[in-house]
């Protein structure tokens, strides 16, 4: 996207992630993008940042979106009634496309404590019923953007020259960021994708109004203005910094979510339910 005339991206809004505990083996929960704001997040659902351990997440259904986990610690076993199953580890990634529906799994290993966060990403209408599939992507194969005083891991998108191969049925840049104290980091973005900081550790200022930002805090970006096809976010960090930049193509379709299912009608709902408890999502 260089050379071309970027505009400058501001940020609108800054809220804090309180987490809590959830009971039992989920040990606490923070709702980084609270579900309902479907508008605003288009086109993210939901984003929760968990903590828990070994039967928290048992075998459930979705249908119509995509969810895409990343652990921070622990080792977590998942799998999925198409015959996929494997094992995430710290700094893995995990990609799934739930389309017209699968059932999965998603178990610390015994004696683990997984701290992961997990982001709900809205299929447009045409892709709802799409095939269901998933990408494990290895920390070791994640490629890499390496900047003076910044480390950028690419789990899908662009940043500078490095690009991921991650399929996106929705266009999405998902980055995690590591900053020395005193460097800054340009990151370009297509002028319309709606997107959002997440700040692990850490602080530093963002955006053209050099907003502050520290641990747990969303900075959500402001549009782009001035009708520039492409866009630009900057970053600071005041202190080492370790953040996640995720960012998307809004779809401006209906939303209409119940569990485990989002789809675009209330009866598209109703159908998803009777598939599954009729058996058409397959056994476990």
């Amino acid at each position: 996207m260089s050379g071309q005339q970027t505009a400058s991206r501001g940020i609108a809004k800054v809220w804090d992630v309180e987490t809590r505990p959830a009971g039992g083996s989920h040990l606490r929960v923070g709702q980084v993008l609270p579900p309902g704001n479907w508008t605003e997040y288009d086109p993210f659902l939901m984003m929760a940042e968990d903590w828990f351990q070994q039967g928290t997440f048992g075998f459930h259904p979705h249908r119509g979106i995509e969810t895409v986990t990343y652990v921070i610690e622990g080792k977590l076993k998942h799998e999925n009634n198409h015959g996929g199953r494997g094992i995430l580890g710290p700094g893995d990634v995990q990609w799934m496309t739930a389309g017209r529906g699968l059932i999965h799994s998603e178990d610390p290993l015994p004696g683990e404590t997984v701290h992961s966060l997990q982001l709900w990403v809205n299929l447009p209408a045409e892709e709802k019923m799409t095939e269901p599939r998933y990408q494990d992507l290895s920390s070791a194969d994640i490629p890499v953007r390496e900047e003076s005083g910044a480390r950028v891991r690419v789990f899908s998108g662009t940043s500078g020259p490095v690009s991921a191969s991650t399929r996106n049925v929705v266009p999405v840049t998902y980055l995690e960021i590591e900053m020395e104290a005193g460097a800054t980091l340009a990151q370009q973005l297509p002028a319309d994708y709606n997107g959002f900081l997440y700040i692990l550790e850490g602080t530093g200022r963002f955006g053209s109004d050099q907003t502050a930002g520290k641990p747990h805090q969303v900075l959500w970006m402001g549009p782009a203005h001035g009708g520039a096809a492409v866009s630009e976010i900057v970053m600071t960090a005041d202190h080492p910094l370790r953040l996640l930049l995720i960012a998307g193509r809004p779809l401006r379709e209906p939303v209409v979510a119940y569990g485990p299912f989002v789809m675009n009608t209330k009866e598209q709902i109703q159908q998803a339910f009777q598939d599954y408890q009729s058996g058409k999502f397959g056994k476990v």
